[in-house]
């Protein structure tokens, strides 16, 4: 079978592969969409950290079962996506119901190799039933149910103020959920167009420029003054990351999706006196895809239209690189299996 193997930063080449076979407790998948995400495009850069080359990336799919052992429900041609984080069961994470957080955790297309191949096996157990939703909205699940994962980490609550830093797709995921939680969207982000189309698309009712040199004063009109109680990081940028301190809530809530190589560093005082929480927020759970799904089919999320740019297998390794250039405005590429 054809792989596209990112064998150092800012290099893809194609390759030859044997077609997976099945083995006790797999699944054997065969790819029809590939959706590109943040760590993909960090990890060309090479600025991706858990990460060593040479990888196949990839790891929002929507795929067909081929065969599966040891998981009855679901049956060969069946349209399907798959949780992408693969754990270990007896870790302290996973023994508390956080798999997400595996001390042993193995993610495809970032400590193994990824769906950029025409076929996978996946452990069967994290086999997701597609629900009949489409090819491109399988693709999306996964970076939904990140968002997701996030807004319920923040423990949102209707009314609330969340200001979401990053209006890339995981962004706008976050976005979504946390309207669906009853918040009051703010959208922060440097690219104007982005931040257009959070307003257009999203219907995200307060947005603002990061590089605006009145951010602070514009957030305090907004909240009347309180600040926002809520602030989730979908940037992964270090600079966004340490400046978004300043915009927090006494008595609020910092949420890192987004995800750096480096050390964040904040004023203690400044924290302190706030009696802020800070949390991190790693991947996702079942609950979060089954959530994502749900809300797909109730059409009350629809993040199909966050899809910009489509191109097929065989043109990636010539596209991928102009992706990570704002101009292009991609908010979300996706990939067909030709």
């Amino acid at each position: 079978m054809n792989v596209l193997v990112c064998t150092t930063p800012g290099q893809f080449a194609y390759q030859q592969a044997a077609k997976p076979t099945l083995t006790p407790g797999q699944a054997i998948l065969k790819i029809k969409q590939i959706g590109i995400c943040g760590t993909d495009l960090h990890a060309f850069e090479g600025t991706q950290p858990y990460f060593s080359y040479p990888r196949i990336l990839g790891h929002e799919l929507a795929t067909e079962v081929v065969e599966a052992d040891g998981a009855p429900d679901f049956q060969p041609g069946e349209a399907v996506t798959f949780i992408p984080y693969f754990n270990c069961s007896h870790c302290i994470a996973c023994r508390s119901g956080k798999p997400n957080c595996c001390v042993n955790m193995q993610v495809a297309g970032v400590h193994v190799d990824g769906g950029m191949v025409e076929y996978l096996s996946v452990p069967s157990q994290s086999l997701v039933h597609g629900e009949g939703l489409s090819y491109d909205e399988l693709a999306l699940v996964e970076p939904l149910a990140i968002g997701a994962h996030g807004v319920r980490r923040a423990d949102v609550q209707p009314g609330e103020f969340v200001l979401v830093v990053g209006a890339g797709p995981i962004g706008l995921g976050i976005m979504e959920f946390a309207r669906i939680a009853g918040a009051n969207v703010i959208a922060l982000d440097l690219n104007e167009s982005r931040l257009a189309f959070c307003r257009e698309k999203l219907n995200v009712p307060h947005t603002i420029n990061a590089s605006a040199p009145d951010v602070l004063e514009q957030l305090k009109t907004i909240t009347n003054g309180d600040m926002p109680t809520v602030v989730i990081d979908a940037t992964g940028s270090l600079r966004a990351i340490n400046t978004a301190f300043a915009y927090l809530a006494h008595g609020g809530r910092y949420v890192l999706v987004g995800l750096q190589k480096g050390d964040i560093s904040f004023s203690h005082p400044e924290f302190h006196k706030r009696e802020a929480t800070l949390m991190s927020s790693r991947n996702a759970t079942r609950a979060d895809f089954e959530q994502v799904i749900s809300s797909m089919k109730k059409g009350v999320v629809n993040p199909t239209t966050y899809i910009t740019h489509r191109v097929g297998f065989g043109q990636v390794g010539d596209e991928f690189a102009s992706w990570l250039d704002p101009v292009n405005g991609v908010i979300k590429a996706m990939v067909t299996m030709d």
